[in-house]
């Protein structure tokens, strides 16, 4: 345990108090949330990051393990573990060390170099190797398979291999040629820009490698990596293998060998090695950004206590309306045709009037597909009671979400029209809630999302919402079976029982009713209790993220004041005389865990989100043939990636605010300047009308 411990601490650069503290708790079931947000005395105060770190590298250090295992097997199966190679194979902290040193007893397949032991030919290769031979004494053949083997033996040494992988480091190229006959096809494909691209390895960027990658899948590409000095480094490589005062004859054999083994053999693997290494740390940025996205995205401000009309705009089918209550409950549906074919606005206006005073509707959501902006123009027209204010909201995934099994189950007697419009509402009232519904990947604000790998892809996107929901809690007499999924400590099936029991025996009363609640047993109580809300429960703590398990502390604190538990929620001057350092040094709690009290007391049932979805906006063109280089316009961030932000000006093609076009002074990252549905004001650059591509700045606004 402890190597393990001292490996993930090294990966992490943690202190290896806590990287133990988080090991152990991890192994005991519980999950990242609960550690970071209950255990803090254990941990040293880990955040979340931090444990999410020790938890990833935990899993990559124990696959190395179990590697070295084998590989230690494998070794001494074959006869050649020595004290000297075990000790190397144990002391190595890298798949790749490791994989170098178990590859000269790997199984291997039918080789020129193994064609050549079985003829005998090892015997002479030793001695050309030993370096005493004044003249080669051997037929043709024998010298050539004795090369072979001597190649096999230098393509086989660790420090011949790490030569080569610094030099692609240091001095590597990845170079782009058209594929042959796809030249024109090139011009005017998205990876025309790319024709002819050369980058030092150590500056292609990760959205550059992912489009080089995909272009190659594709054909229109034909990728190469090179070294800028190669025969430097083959003179290096040549003069670090075998003995230094070798014969003419012997140095010049073992030359060529080193040569043919860099050319065939090493070359090739560290290639190989090259372009997944890349390929892995594009994908790593890649997730990173989808994550981030999904993150914004995920904890959005809510839209609280509002009745929302809900349209889900359309041509020829018309525009599917339904109206829906505060908690997204649908209380009435309708279809109606504003804009063309069947262009019926008098109608629709009646329809939409009607539904908004029976249902008392405050605000509109608008989905932003098909003819979103000319259903827009209606609404703006249509003089609609109270003038209600209109948003305009992502469909992306919505069309996934309506013909789901969890939407089926909601309106089993709704068509998927239906329930899409129910979707586009809810996601007004509550994001996070509607969303969880839908895979991650059908949201649209990833980069390159279907070239990355999609199993680290799926973890890195389950964990964003689990974080997500879990620092936002959840009301346990209100939530889907799917957001309790997410849940610390409950999951799929336990969230399922949870909507069950609801059904059958009415609200949970309390926290401690989900005790009653069918596989509830006592560590997924403690790992769930804290992120469950009963907001009409008597005790008010049950509406914080005060954990059950410390009321006994909340009950001490309330007592040392002559008052209830109950009274000191939301009582500033009762908390402002608590002092949490003479509490903690009397041993009532820990120091972070009474100052987490204290301030979940100050805010009883505090949604950490800001309950504010603020204005809506509000596009000035509607066209893409509207648009005139100089003009300025507001826009809304729709998605961010390495390379720069995709803003929504108010037509169907979003327009591309370069990185370097977002401010005078240079920005590291986009997302420490922009925020997805952030409103900005832009100026358009460019305007690529053969491509519909939209170029934009906010320099000088």
């Amino acid at each position: 345990m402890t190597r393990i411990v001292k490996a993930v601490a090294r990966r992490t650069s943690l202190p290896e108090a806590g990287v133990g503290a988080v090991i152990s708790l991890l192994d005991e079931g519980a999950t990242v949330p609960f550690i970071s947000r209950y255990r803090k005395e254990r941990t040293g105060s880990l955040d979340e990051v931090a444990v999410r770190a020790v938890e990833t590298a935990l899993e990559a250090v124990r696959e190395l393990e179990k590697r070295r295992e084998f590989v230690l097997g494998a070794v001494a199966e074959a006869g050649a573990l020595t004290p000297e190679l075990k000790a190397r194979i144990e002391e190595a902290d890298t798949s790749t060390d490791l994989e170098d040193l178990y590859a000269p007893y790997k199984p291997k397949r039918r080789t020129r170099a193994s064609i050549a032991r079985e003829k005998g030919f090892e015997p002479l290769a030793k001695r050309i190797m030993a370096g005493r031979m004044a003249r080669i004494d051997a037929s043709e053949e024998a010298v050539e398979g004795a090369c072979d083997i001597i190649a096999e033996w230098a393509s086989e040494t660790p420090r011949l291999r790490n030569m080569v992988r610094r030099a692609f480091s240091r001095d590597g190229f990845v170079e782009a040629s058209a594929a042959k006959d796809r030249e024109k096809e090139l011009e005017t494909s998205p990876y025309a820009e790319y024709a002819g691209f050369s980058r030092e390895l150590r500056r292609c960027r990760s959205h550059q490698y992912l489009a080089l990658r995909r272009a190659e899948a594709e054909g229109f590409l034909k990728l190469k990596y090179t070294i800028s000095d190669e025969p430097r480094l083959v003179g290096s490589l040549c003069g670090a293998f075998g003995p230094k005062d070798a014969s003419r004859p012997c140095r010049e054999l073992i030359d060529a060998a080193v040569t043919d083994a860099y050319k065939r053999l090493i070359k090739p693997s560290v290639e190989n090695e090259t372009a997944s290494a890349l390929k892995e740390e594009a994908d790593t940025v890649a997730i990173g950004i989808f994550s981030d996205n999904l993150r914004q995205l995920l904890l959005a401000p809510p839209l609280r206590g509002r009745r929302v009309l809900a349209l889900d705009p359309g041509f020829r089918t018309g525009c599917k309306v339904v109206a829906v209550d505060e908690q997204g409950a649908l209380l009435a549906d309708a279809v109606i045709y504003p804009v063309e074919p069947r262009r019926d606005t008098g109608g629709g206006a009646r329809i939409l009037s009607d539904l908004i005073r029976r249902h008392r509707l405050d605000v509109v959501a608008l989905g932003n597909g098909t003819a979103s902006r000319e259903t827009e123009r209606f609404l703006a027209s249509a003089g609609l009671p109270g003038n209600p204010q209109v948003y305009v909201v992502s469909e992306s995934g919505a069309s996934v979400y309506s013909a789901s099994d969890i939407a089926r189950a909601e309106f089993p007697d709704k068509d998927v029209t239906v329930r899409g419009a129910v979707s586009i509402g809810r996601r007004l009232i509550d994001p996070l809630a509607e969303l969880v519904k839908i895979d991650p990947k059908s949201i649209g604000v990833g980069q390159y999302q279907h070239d990355v790998d999609q199993s680290r892809l799926q973890q890195a996107l389950d964990y964003t919402v689990m974080s997500c929901v879990n620092s936002v809690g959840v009301d346990v007499n209100t939530a889907s079976a799917k957001l309790l999924g997410y849940i610390s400590g409950i999951g799929p099936l336990l969230a399922s029982n949870i909507v069950k029991y609801r059904t059958e025996n009415g609200p949970f009363a309390s926290r401690s009713d989900l005790r009653r609640v069918p596989r509830m047993g006592d560590k997924a109580y403690e790992l769930s209790a804290g992120f469950l809300r009963v907001p009409l429960s008597a005790n008010p703590l049950d509406n914080t993220g005060i954990h059950p398990e410390s009321y006994a502390v909340v009950e001490a604190l309330a007592r040392r004041q002559d008052i209830d538990a109950a009274s000191l929620a939301a009582n500033g001057a009762a908390l402002d005389r608590v002092d949490v350092d003479a509490l903690a040094a009397e041993g009532l709690a820990g120091r972070e865990t009474l100052a987490d009290i204290v301030a979940e007391l100050r805010k009883p049932g505090r949604d950490p989100r800001v309950d504010d979805a603020g204005d809506a906006f509000v596009p000035e063109v509607s066209a893409f043939d509207e648009l005139r280089e100089g003009m300025v316009l507001p826009g809304l961030v729709s998605n961010i990636t390495a390379f720069g932000a995709f803003v929504n000006i108010g037509i169907k093609e979003s327009g591309l605010l370069h990185i370097s076009e977002i401010s005078s002074r240079r920005v590291n990252s986009v997302s420490d300047v922009l925020r997805l549905g952030q409103q900005v004001r832009v100026k358009v650059i460019g305007v690529d009308t053969a491509r519909k591509r939209i170029s934009l700045s906010m320099k000088g606004i």
